[in-house]
């Protein structure tokens, strides 16, 4: 397993994340659990979690679930010390989380709080905002996207008042580092700026969507990532299980992410079954599995904290985790990026 420090942080984490967000819901505690031991016995340290998790669906009895099962390992296992803990405060508009509030200074008190109680620790390691007050492009919204009714100052002033909170939080000893989740080129920038010019938190790490289907972190996004030294922590690398092959037009196994939200948000569309095949012909030619060619793939990016990868199953953990080593040769990213091109945004 490879490690290095998250962004402009003092965590070292290592290339590989366990995400969480089926667990409480598709994921029993006892399997999250041994997700939790398995992933650790093979060096991975970083785990991301939400307060809004469990999802698909997300439920208002279940919303918390997941923080409570990562809490009851903490306090069986005793390995607190091991982990480095990354969860999130929920933004504006999910009606099961207070209602669909904003995330204010006054939010940010009681979701921490909440979190920590939860998490059965005294410090959560990385908090980050699930998404931005003012909107976000992402979960295909990009499609459609409109900036122009934002308003510099009010976004601003909002940003702000977030950012003196997580001071706070940080003097309080409840928080160690900031991030961002489902953010923009300009919001990154704008915290950064911010933080800069009052004394504030800094950004070490922005959580996107990134994989071989989805590549819109490459151009503006990963320049700043790299002169801002922002890791990135990449969701969704098998892009909702599409790349691993188990998926085809007319099937969808039983009990499966598609079998509760049928296009999987968005990304089930025409476009997207030739351009799975392409990055499977690849993994066929030089006698790869699929799932351990995205996830490698993904990890060996220059702008990558690291790779979230999340399993509804400790055997499907299993087949992830042997992507940890696997280095591709030059000429599987030559063809890798031909596919690319081919098909450079199947949705």
């Amino acid at each position: 397993m490879q490690y290095h420090n998250l962004g402009s942080s003092d965590l070292n984490v290592s290339k590989l994340c366990l995400g969480t967000m089926t667990w409480g819901m598709k994921t029993d505690p006892a399997d999250a659990h041994a997700q939790l031991d398995m992933a650790l016995a093979a060096g991975v340290n970083l785990i991301d979690t939400a307060e809004l998790y469990p999802t698909y669906p997300i439920t208002a009895e279940t919303v918390g679930r997941t923080e409570e099962i990562i809490g009851d390992w903490i306090a069986r296992s005793g390995r607190r010390g091991d982990i480095v803990l990354a969860t999130k405060v929920t933004g504006a508009g999910q009606p099961k989380v207070r209602d669909g509030a904003p995330v204010t200074a006054e939010v940010i008190r009681e979701a921490v709080e909440g979190s920590l109680q939860r998490l059965k620790t005294d410090v959560i390691d990385l908090y980050q905002l699930h998404w931005p007050n003012r909107g976000s492009y992402h979960f295909r919204q990009y499609w459609d996207y409109d900036a122009s009714k934002q308003d510099r100052d009010t976004v601003r002033d909002d940003m702000l008042d977030i950012l003196q909170e997580m001071q706070r939080q940080v003097a309080a000893g409840r928080v160690r580092h900031f991030g961002l989740s489902n953010e923009s080129a300009w919001g990154t920038a704008t915290w950064l700026h911010l933080a800069e010019t009052h004394g504030l938190p800094r950004v070490v790490s922005i959580q996107n969507e990134y994989s071989l289907l989805c590549r819109i972190f490459d151009t503006d996004l990963a320049e700043l990532a790299h002169q801002e030294n922002v890791g990135l922590l990449a969701y969704t690398p098998l892009a909702s299980g599409l790349l691993t092959g188990k998926y085809a037009p007319e099937v969808t196994p039983e009990g499966s992410r598609r079998s509760v939200a049928s296009d999987l948000g968005g990304r089930v569309t025409d476009r997207v079954w030739p351009a799975i095949e392409a990055y499977h012909a690849v993994a066929r030619r030089h006698g790869l599995d699929p799932v351990q060619m995205a996830i490698a793939w993904a990890r060996g990016r220059p702008f990558m904290g690291s790779v979230i990868v999340g399993a509804s199953s400790a055997e499907q953990l299993e087949r992830i985790l042997g992507a940890a080593d696997l280095e591709l040769s030059d000429e599987v990213l030559g063809e890798i990026s031909k596919a690319h091109k081919a098909h450079p945004m199947p949705f």
